[in-house]
């Protein structure tokens, strides 16, 4: 693949993986104020929410790896 279509791309997964780490952020936030207020068992249950966001922050972040290989593969 060419540069300058897996470049375009590559950017699109990071700021997507920002997005979603930031609202795991927010998540991590709000379950933390309920843990300060004494709501330890709602605290779990709201950080629940977080477990996807990484696993998907994850998956493209592998898919930006993959294609930055595949630019240095073109290059070379």
């Amino acid at each position: 693949m060419e540069a300058e279509i897996i470049e375009p791309a590559i950017k699109a997964c990071l700021a997507e993986i920002h997005a979603k780490l930031k609202a795991a952020e927010q998540i991590t936030r709000a379950a933390q104020a309920c843990a300060e207020a004494g709501g330890v068992a709602e605290a779990i249950r709201v950080s629940m929410d977080i477990e996807q966001l990484i696993y998907e922050a994850g998956r493209l972040h592998d898919a930006a790896t993959l294609l930055a290989r595949m630019t240095h593969d073109v290059k070379v």
